[in-house]
């Protein structure tokens, strides 16, 4: 068996801007500016709000940007605060192939101390696509526990590759700080966020500060195990964990190509029927005042989502019968369909308390030959209509134009930084190849 972990190290040393496809380097261009926006859109929340006031009260040395704030903290703060934020409204992309949620486990540590250290584009960029890698690979690696959740498991792992890349360590060094960063992987479940208990949102934060902690203790001579993945995957995360699939291709493709985008303001697993329902309201122009009743088929996991009357925002994203019911009374399952106002909205509560969830153990995320939902719904008139989805867009297997992911953006960053703002970012992550300063990027990321 060869050694994965020098595998992905010496490949994460090697990666250079300049050998990386067009193609790869553009998906990484617009997944930080996806990641950005989900970022900005997330900060005016209170709590994080009150985070990012935290984080640059318990600061020194302030050399990274509270994104949608007009403060700053040291990078280990700055990391945390921003991931928390860029998680909390359920926007952030996705990748099926592992590691869940592998960009806001990346980027906002990557982009903290490249400002901190004043590093340019291409730096950033070549960070940004390593770890990325690195932890969507060990967690495709991985058959995680049935309540695991993927925010923050490998993203410790993920952000000190990242950093370790950022910073220039040789391979021998990357491996080093992948095992100590193995220990250090938070042991998140999924009943947080089903609950709607904000703490949830700190796991990414968590990852991404214990990330840059790792680089740091291995410069202090701390050691971790010869192989810290198998360790915390295979005996205490995961029922398995295949190194061999970690290195499998390596190098022949890249992971931030493979991604998916969100465009509905809730948990993937919603996305499945929220797109069957879709496809039937353009169909049939369905009206929230005809529908008797929902029945919706899903994958497994879908059972743990059924709960009809969701008490917090967060619990409302993982919600399968909320998210439809908010969908079809008002057309949308954005981030506005999520807020206190539609909570609070009789009409998506009632109708809400109509949708049933199925399961059919067939339905899988990873599938591409058979759905993923199946939605059924009965109408006051005798009608009973049905369409079934597997791969919502956004998704690399079911694409949308970039322009797509960049309109998504303008409408998260604009409330934060005004729409000229938006626009400025959306041209600095454009170009950033071109930036000799992260800084110019970052400037753009406090408040209009």
């Amino acid at each position: 068996m060869s050694d994965y972990l020098s595998e992905l190290a010496r490949w994460a040393e090697a990666v250079h801007l300049s050998d990386l496809p067009s193609s790869t380097v553009a998906a990484a261009k617009l997944v930080l500016l996806d990641t950005l926006g989900a970022m900005l859109a997330g900060s005016p929340l209170a709590e994080n709000a009150r985070l990012a006031e935290l984080a640059a009260a318990r600061s020194s040395r302030q050399g990274a940007t509270l994104i949608g704030h007009g403060a700053r903290a040291d990078a280990p703060w700055a990391a945390l605060s921003n991931a928390t934020a860029g998680v909390a409204l359920e926007v952030d992309e996705g990748n099926r192939l592992g590691g869940g949620h592998p960009a806001i486990h990346v980027i906002p540590a990557a982009v903290a101390v490249a400002e901190e250290q004043a590093l340019d584009g291409p730096r950033l960029l070549e960070a940004v696509v390593a770890g990325y890698e690195i932890g969507s690979r060990l967690g495709g690696a991985t058959t995680g526990r049935p309540n695991l959740h993927s925010h923050g498991t490998w993203g410790t792992i993920s952000t000190a590759a990242a950093v370790a890349k950022l910073t220039g360590l040789p391979a021998t060094d990357i491996r080093a700080v992948i095992n100590l960063s193995a220990s250090m992987s938070p042991a998140n479940t999924w009943t947080p966020a089903l609950a709607g208990a904000t703490i949830r949102n700190l796991y990414p934060g968590r990852a991404a500060l214990e990330g840059i902690v790792a680089v740091d203790l291995h410069r202090c001579g701390f050691t971790g195990l010869a192989d810290g993945p198998a360790d915390v995957y295979g005996t205490l995360l995961g029922d398995h964990f295949e190194p061999a699939q970690a290195v499998s291709g390596l190098g022949e493709s890249y992971r931030i190509e493979q991604n998916y985008f969100k465009f509905h303001a809730c948990c993937r697993y919603n996305h499945y029927a929220l797109e069957a329902l879709g496809a039937l309201r353009r169909r049939h122009r369905v009206s929230a005042d005809l529908v008797d009743s929902v029945r919706v088929t899903t994958i497994p996991f879908g059972l743990r989502m059924a709960d009809p009357a969701p008490e917090t925002a967060l619990a409302a994203k993982f919600s399968i019968p909320y998210a439809i019911a908010a969908a079809l009374v008002l057309g949308t399952a954005d981030v506005s369909a999520f807020a206190p106002s539609a909570l609070g909205d009789p009409r998506i509560h009632a109708l809400s308390r109509r949708v049933r969830v199925e399961a059919d153990p067939e339905m899988s995320p990873r599938r591409l030959d058979y759905p993923t939902a199946r939605v059924q719904i009965a109408l006051s008139d005798g009608r009973v209509l049905e369409e079934s989805a597997t791969i919502p867009p956004g998704d690399a297997a079911n694409p949308v134009p970039s322009a797509e992911v960049v309109a998504k953006f303008r409408l998260l960053a604009a409330p934060v930084v005004g729409e000229a703002g938006a626009e400025r970012l959306v041209d600095a992550t454009r170009d950033l190849e071109a930036h000799k300063d992260i800084r110019d990027l970052t400037a753009l990321l406090v408040p209009a």
